[in-house]
């Protein structure tokens, strides 16, 4: 009985295979690295996402004013925020819907460029910035629109 126990050992000990702890580490710092370069690339994939809904955003703000100036004949006289992601606008009945984290500001201007306060104003301009976004910020460095250039947003 004694014999056959040992042969058991022994055959189960030669039978035993495992990895080692070189092997272990090999396979450890592998998913080190992937995670390494996987996490800014996801960063950076959210915060260009963010950017493209605050243009998206900025162009459906654009269709919105346009829709308040044919309904009403002027331009609405302010943008104020209400919530975290709507922006009602004065002096008309639709208002602008805006995604997280982005921020949007709207003046109205006169023939010269300058802001205007009262009507007729003959332009306006849009920025929009997402505070997480990649290239755009803040309102100086946000996506602009300005309906005398008309065009894309910048």
């Amino acid at each position: 009985m004694y014999n056959k126990l040992n042969k058991l050992r022994e055959e189960r000990a030669n039978g035993e295979k495992g990895f080692t702890l070189i092997e272990l580490l090999v396979v450890v710092v592998i998913i080190g690295i992937l995670i390494a370069i996987a996490i800014p690339l996801y960063l950076n994939y959210q915060k260009g996402a963010k950017d493209k809904a605050t243009q998206s955003d900025v162009r459906g703000a654009v269709s919105t004013i346009e829709q308040c100036f044919s309904d009403t004949g002027a331009y609405p006289t302010a943008m104020t925020a209400l919530t975290a992601g709507a922006y009602p606008l004065t002096g008309c009945a639709t208002g602008i819907s805006v995604s997280t984290g982005t921020v949007m500001t709207f003046t109205k201007e006169d023939s010269t460029g300058a802001t205007c306060a009262t009507d007729p104003c003959a332009a306006y301009k849009i920025v929009g910035y997402n505070t997480s976004g990649k290239k755009a910020v803040s309102a100086a460095t946000g996506f602009n629109y300005d309906s005398t250039k008309g065009g894309s947003i910048n």
